[in-house]
């Protein structure tokens, strides 16, 4: 991982960059996915 800083321009292409047919992902485009795959995944339980 490199330490370089990472500029606003590349922080708003890395968030929709999703890396398709790699093996991995960045981590702004994690970060702001969130926990989107938690709350589509049918087998979650509500809580209420």
């Amino acid at each position: 991982m490199s330490d370089k800083k990472i500029t606003p321009q590349n922080n708003a292409a890395n968030m929709q960059n999703a890396n398709k047919g790699t093996s991995g992902t960045n981590k702004q485009y994690d970060q702001n996915q969130g926990n989107k795959g938690k709350q589509l995944n049918p087998n979650q339980q509500n809580k209420k």
